[in-house]
C-alpha cells in the first residue's frame, strides 16, 4: 500500500479550503483517508496553515510520500528541513 500526504478539498463552490490528510494513493481525492494532519486555507491573507508536525514527521519516517503542493507547504513550515536533519544526522 502506497501512502500519500495530500490535500482534500473542502468548502463551498469557489470558496475552497483544504485538509492535509494521509491517504492510500488509490483512494479518490476527497474519499477515504487514514488520518487528518492539518488544514490549509489559501483564501486568507496571509494563507492560513495549521499542521500536526509530530504526526507528519512520523508518517514521513514510515514512508509516506507528500504530493508536490504538500511538499511546498511543509517546506515553508520548516517540517521538511527537520525531517531531513533527523534522517541524515550523524548518530
Amino acid at each position: 500500500m502506497s501512502v500519500k500526504i495530500r490535500l482534500k478539498r473542502m468548502g463551498s463552490k469557489k470558496r475552497p479550503f483544504y485538509r492535509v490528510v494521509v491517504a492510500d494513493s488509490r483512494s479518490p481525492r476527497d474519499g477515504r483517508f487514514i488520518e487528518n494532519v492539518g488544514t490549509y486555507n489559501p483564501l486568507t491573507e496571509p494563507q492560513t496553515v495549521t499542521l500536526e508536525e509530530e504526526s507528519i514527521i512520523n508518517w514521513l519516517n514510515n514512508g509516506a510520500q507528500p504530493s508536490d503542493t504538500v511538499r511546498n507547504i511543509l517546506s515553508n513550515a520548516g517540517i521538511m528541513k527537520k525531517f531531513h536533519e533527523a534522517k541524515f544526522s550523524k548518530k
